[in-house]
């Protein structure tokens, strides 16, 4: 409270800063900005201050990553259950600030409910309540404009969560089916049955051959036997065509009798839906390689490549459609801008609810000889947003808004709904020291001499 007592004292700014995985540009800071910045690093603040196993709650700093979080918690027999895909390096006052979702929300829920309280560093003083419930009615409670508040109001310090004891049993698997669309009808059923495992997504083509591209090599008489004897089933006795089909991969977690449940009646859908199993590993190893995108995605930059992710929830209906015309999109940019090569282009369905599907998309491009590979890029995205929008899709599903997406809130929100959250700003941060502006909320914001200049 300090910290803020004194930049608001001597008219500094303050950034709240966590794990720095956004994809959003939500740490650049406006061309405007004057300001001494303050960034406040949250990484040390990491600590689990207590644990009622008895209530299956825990108090913790919101500087705590991901990792951090898991191996701690299991020491006392519990896990969070939230894994996004920056799960090693972004935090709990991250998830919060962003509305974040993880790869295990069918089975956990995602940061919205598992957030039971938190504690917040604002202008007005610190934001905190004595006690929690399971759920209260207690009229608009202040917490909630945290959730997705992207460092506009202040600084998440501790948060009480849920806890869940470990799962009793953990077990991977994949189905193989003759195309994507398969796939999403079998997510459709699947959701109906009441039987979805802690983590389900289905693969487009071009991340299942992507994924194959970075196995290990097989070695021995024996590995590439079996190897060619996998790719006949598949493609002589089965009939897939090697370049349309989609994969799921899957993860189960809980008693053995819930996992015994859950894997019959998903592969009994599967098998309706014409798909076939396709084994521990291969399931394993596709959601672990989720974790090495970024990893792998920098190493791409030092060949000539640049790409990024985004996402987007819609409803059941519109799924497939919303995919195809992101892909026709993309490729019809990609050409108008002149750019080497062939756009990479790739997507999966992720998390599902009763309404709707998440689509999560990879885009990148070969940027060799391109004099602004990234304004190219930014270019592209902003291009498929648009379509996303036009397909009925959602501006975000977990990635949030930051600065790159600001331009479309006026297509999401009404005008009175935009004045109303500049308002709650200017209530609680009257002189702006909480300066991210993020989704928006000072209006529109230059980030370069181009933006400022228009």
């Amino acid at each position: 409270m300090r910290l803020v007592e004194v930049a608001t004292q001597h008219g500094a700014c303050v950034i709240p800063f966590g794990g720095g995985t956004n994809v959003t540009e939500a740490l650049r800071i406006p061309l405007s900005e004057e300001r001494l910045v303050i960034a406040v690093d949250m990484r040390q603040m990491n600590r689990i201050l207590w644990v009622d196993p008895v209530n299956r709650m825990a108090c913790i700093e919101a500087g705590a990553t991901g990792r951090h979080l898991m191996e701690e918690l299991a020491k006392f027999g519990f896990t969070m259950g939230h894994e996004p895909d920056s799960l090693e390096f972004s935090t709990l006052g991250g998830w919060i600030a962003t509305n974040a979702s993880g790869m295990k929300k069918n089975r956990y829920g995602n940061i919205e409910d598992l957030v039971l309280d938190m504690q917040v560093v604002t202008p007005q003083g610190i934001v905190e309540r004595p006690r929690q419930a399971p759920r209260e009615s207690v009229g608009v409670n202040p917490r909630q404009y945290m959730f997705g508040s992207e460092g506009n109001f202040g600084i998440v310090t501790t948060a009480v969560v849920k806890l869940f004891p470990l799962p009793e049993v953990q077990r991977y698997g994949s189905v193989i089916f003759p195309d994507l669309e398969t796939g999403l009808s079998f997510l459709y059923a699947l959701q109906q049955s009441g039987a979805v495992p802690a983590s389900v997504r289905v693969m487009d083509n071009t991340q299942f051959h992507f994924g194959q591209a970075l196995k290990p090599a097989k070695h021995g008489l024996a590995a590439k036997v079996k190897s060619e004897l996998e790719k006949a089933v598949v493609t002589k006795l089965k009939g897939f065509d090697p370049y349309k089909l989609a994969v799921a991969t899957l993860v189960f977690e809980g008693s053995r009798e819930e996992v015994a449940f859950q894997e019959k009646t998903v592969y009994r859908i599967a098998s309706e839906h014409g798909g076939m199993k396709g084994g521990g590993a291969n399931g394993e190893r596709g959601y672990q390689l989720t974790f090495g995108i970024a990893y792998i995605r920098d190493l791409t930059f030092e060949h000539w490549a640049i790409a990024e992710s985004f996402e987007t929830s819609v409803p059941w209906s519109r799924a497939m459609d919303l995919y195809e015309r992101v892909q026709r999109r993309v490729e019809k940019e990609h050409a108008a801008l002149g750019l080497p090569g062939k756009v990479f282009f790739t997507g999966r369905f992720t998390q599902v609810y009763q309404t709707g599907v998440v689509i999560y998309f990879y885009l990148g491009f070969y940027a060799r000889g391109v004099s602004d590979p990234v304004g190219a890029y930014a270019a592209l995205e902003h291009a498929a947003r648009e379509e996303i929008l036009a397909a009925g899709g959602s501006l975000s599903h977990h990635h949030g808004v930051g600065k790159i997406r600001r331009d479309f809130l006026p297509e999401v929100y009404s005008e009175a709904a935009l004045t109303l959250n500049r308002k709650v700003k200017a209530a609680i941060d009257p002189d702006n020291v909480f300066g991210a502006s993020n989704c928006g909320i000072n209006g529109p914001v230059a980030l370069t001499p181009d933006e400022e200049a228009h």
